[in-house]
This record gives C-alpha cells, structure tokens and sequence, in this order.
C-alpha cells in the first residue's frame, strides 16, 4: 500500500510539472504496466515516484542546444529497452568509469592494481548499494519502498549534488524559470547510504 504522505508529494510533483508546460505528457503508468517495468529493470519506484508517474508519464521535451541526452525523460511504456537499461545503469556506471581513473571508494578496502581487477571489484560492491531510479537525464531519485521524501540526486560520475530536496522542490527547480530558491533555509538531507557519502 503507498504511504498516504509520499503519494500526495509526487502528486504535488506532477501538478507543478503539468503547470510548468515543458514536456509532453501521456496517460499515467498503471498497476500493471510499474508490475512490468519493475521486474524489467529490477528496481521499485519510491512511492511518490509511483505516485508521480501513475499522475502522467511526461515521454519528451523539446531538444536544447548542447544537450547530453535525447530523451531525457525514461520513457517505461514504449522506450528502448537497451537505452532504459543504460538509463538505470547510469549513477553505478559513472563510479565504475571513475575507478578506471583511479577512484576508489574507501569502504571497499585496499585497491587492486590490476585494473581489471579493480573493476570487477568495485561492481562487486556496486551490486549491493540502494538502487536509484532515473527521474530526469541524470536528475535520479532513491529507489524502493522505503521512506518517502528523498532528495533528488544530480549524479555526473563520482560528481553528486543535491538538486531537490524532494521531488516537488526539484520539478520547481527544473522546470519553473521564476523559481528562486531560498537558499539560506534550503537544507536537502542525505538520506541514501553509500551515495550519500558523495554529498557534502
């Protein structure tokens, strides 16, 4: 059953996003077809990015000069599956690129030299971190049905910042060109182990 709170913030993040008129928007996902995708890509939508997604599946945004991904939007009904697996792959695949430069996380212990073998390594570990799920581009969102209210991670290979401190706030911050954030009261929390040791 979704938490009553969590839905209403990802409620509260499709309205703002309808209001912002940026993207193109189709028919929420249904129970069956988040069933799908879930068993697809092997992770489960947080409730409010249930709730956002069930409100509307925005599937397109008009191209902007230099951007890195075509659709930057997951698009669970009709999208390649390939670019949606790459999609989903995206936070742990940019920390395995970083350690094919040298990174190294220190809970993993002692680096390999062999860089091979500090690779297979590091998916090791990687294999067993939270799961996050893509919202925008590389604008991602914790995965899994615990806890509601998570901010909303910009994730650029080992390069991770707050960009939400929830789904709503972050939809405001993308997509509302007047939004002014407060920045002496904003103050996003940390919540995901592993991924939060990224964040300062």
């Amino acid at each position: 059953m979704i938490n009553i709170k969590a839905a209403r913030l990802g409620a509260e993040a499709a309205r703002r996003l309808k209001q912002a008129d940026c993207c193109e928007m189709e028919p929420g996902l249904t129970d069956d077809e988040f069933e799908r995708v879930e068993a697809q890509y092997g992770f489960q939508f947080s409730d409010e990015h249930r709730a956002f997604l069930a409100a509307g599946l925005p599937v397109g945004s008009p191209p902007q000069e230099g951007a890195t991904w075509d659709n930057p939007w997951p698009d669970w009904r009709n999208g390649d599956p390939a670019e949606l697996r790459a999609h989903v792959a995206w936070p742990t695949e940019g920390i395995l690129r970083e350690v094919e430069h040298r990174y190294w996380h220190r809970g993993w212990g002692e680096r390999p030299t062999e860089p091979q073998v500090a690779r297979a390594v590091a998916e090791r570990h990687l294999a067993t971190v939270p799961r996050l799920a893509p919202v925008y581009a590389h604008r991602f969102l914790l995965a899994g049905r615990e806890g509601y209210g998570h901010p909303v991670l910009s994730i650029w290979g080992t390069d991770i910042i707050f960009y939400g401190s929830d789904l709503a706030e972050y939809i405001e911050h993308e997509f509302n060109e007047d939004y002014e954030r407060d920045w002496e009261s904003w103050n996003p929390k940390a919540t995901v182990p592993f991924w939060k040791a990224f964040l300062s």
